[in-house]
């Protein structure tokens, strides 16, 4: 069920993303670089929110349990995200965005609840099999979003996404099962305590920055995929439905490779199947720069799945092997901050850098940053290296 939950959500949430800036062209009157400015604003504010919030909504977790935390997540955003389907300004969107930060963690939560059901020698594989149902929804979302969206018009996606989200919060009341011992809050410690517990502190303290990067890397080019596309369309065409279809595109090889590479670091070790994702990273996002037409994108995106495979279910991999079950919900919380500056970190560093430089600038922004990831990477699982 959590994982029909997970699909579920990865389509609710990917069925607007490829086209917000086009929506958000519908609200004024905008110059190019104001479109670029305000196509990252709304993309970042949310995770700005949930950057904060969820350690708050970690802690709950570990005193009350992860279902808790996933009704709450899913009901908080089916009103919100039904709600921009009415905004008449921009300022309106970005409140909207910011509210669901608020209600955000409905996958983090789905993640800590799996982590502490399988054993430790089996989480590899398990993780990677819970990303594909997200993944999958991703992957069905923007080509649903582009086709509703070109149909009924942007404001239509809202509304479905609203309805998709409720029933996420229907199914996960009535399908999903926990045993779960609560913590009493006096013996709850301290984010210092939890980390001075940690057999490798600096492993998990490690993959928090590096999920940064990673969400950072992979959200670069999210608020200006569709204005890309258009360009390379020249104007002309379905700009909605390609854009839905090359956000897409992705997600058709993390479906295919994620439980392998899952599988794989359990045998092989975790970490080094990070590093050799971000090693390939590096080699896929630069040609992206130089394509021609939308399809030369489409088929360096599908690469770029294969890259998302070996990255952040590895880190949940890691975070899951490492941690101690009763602070997991804390854990994944922290982890869902560090992503969720990523997310905000990511859109404004591809609108400031495509603002000024062009598009095919991010691409190279991009590649310089998965080179950092992989040098500290290396650096942060030392300890794990030395230990094989």
């Amino acid at each position: 069920m959590l994982w029909f939950g997970n699909f579920m959500a990865g389509v609710a949430f990917s069925l607007i993303m490829p086209f917000m800036a086009l929506y958000i062209d519908t609200l004024g009157n905008f110059t190019q670089l104001q479109l670029n400015f305000w196509s990252g604003l709304t993309f970042s504010s949310t995770f700005l929110v949930t950057a904060i919030v969820s350690p708050l909504w970690g802690r709950l977790a570990d005193r009350r349990g992860r279902k808790l935390m996933l009704l709450r997540a899913s009901l908080g955003m089916a009103f919100v995200l039904g709600s921009m389907g009415l905004v008449n300004s921009v300022y309106q969107l970005v409140a909207l965005r910011l509210l669901q930060g608020v209600f955000s963690g409905y996958i983090s939560n789905a993640n800590a609840l799996i982590a502490t059901s399988v054993p430790r020698e089996q989480s590899g594989k398990a993780l990677g099999t819970l990303t594909t149902g997200n993944v999958s929804g991703t992957l069905l979302g923007p080509l649903l979003g582009g086709l509703i969206a070109d149909l009924f018009g942007y404001r239509a996606t809202f509304f479905v996404t609203g309805g998709i989200l409720l029933l996420v919060f229907l199914l996960t009341f009535f399908l999903v099962h926990e045993t779960f011992t609560p913590i009493a809050k006096t013996d709850q410690v301290s984010g210092g305590q939890i980390l001075k517990q940690l057999k490798y502190p600096h492993v998990i303290i490690g993959m928090f920055v590096t999920t940064l990067i990673i969400q950072a890397s992979n959200n670069s080019i999210s608020p200006i995929l569709s204005l890309y596309v258009r360009q390379l369309l020249g104007g002309h065409g379905k700009v909605a439905l390609i854009s839905g279809i090359i956000a897409s595109i992705p997600g058709i090889a993390t479906l295919i490779a994620a439980p392998r590479f899952g599988a794989l670091g359990d045998r092989i070790g975790t970490q080094k199947v990070l590093m050799a994702g971000l090693a390939f990273g590096i080699l896929v996002y630069i040609p992206q720069a130089f394509v021609q037409n939308a399809w030369q994108l489409g088929g360096l995106r599908f690469l770029v799945g294969i890259v998302d495979a070996a990255l952040l279910p590895q880190v949940q991999t890691l975070l899951a092997k490492y941690s101690p079950h009763q602070n997991a919900g804390r854990i994944f919380s922290y982890n869902q901050s560090f992503q969720a500056m990523g997310n905000m970190i990511g859109p404004l560093i591809g609108s400031t850098v495509s603002g000024v430089f062009g598009y095919s600038s991010i691409f190279f922004a991009t590649s310089l940053l998965i080179i950092v990831n992989f040098v500290w990477v290396r650096y942060s699982t030392k300890e794990l290296q030395e230990e094989a």
